[in-house]
């Protein structure tokens, strides 16, 4: 599995209708998320890149997915600081794996 709840159980107290609905929400908006951060790499959109690392490594993290967490502050930085697109390329394809691997996880375990 590679993701791991206990941040967002901590987080629910146990209420199950909250943490499916963050998860529905992780399901609904990280996979057009990540396309829009797809397509940022491959135009070389250094805004983009550093918005939407930004916009989904909260996400990851809430998930308790470190090495994606890990990833997208790495590429958020690059976009920023030193737009290194072939650093960022480099690391793009294991966040994007990781995240399209905890889609398809969540949506079987919750039946989403």
């Amino acid at each position: 599995m590679i993701y791991n709840l206990d941040k967002i159980n901590e987080l629910s107290g146990g209420d199950q209708d909250f943490l499916v609905s963050v998860i529905s929400t992780f399901l609904e908006e990280i996979p057009s998320d990540l396309e829009v951060l797809k397509n940022a790499v491959t135009a070389q959109d250094f805004t983009q890149i550093y918005q939407f690392a930004h916009k989904i490594k909260p996400n990851v993290d809430l998930l308790g997915m470190e090495t994606a967490r890990a990833n997208a502050l790495e590429i958020e930085t690059l976009g920023k600081t030193t737009q290194d697109i072939n650093k960022i390329n480099q690391i793009f394809p294991a966040l994007e794996k990781d995240v399209e691997q905890a889609v398809v996880e969540l949506k079987a375990a919750f039946g989403l």
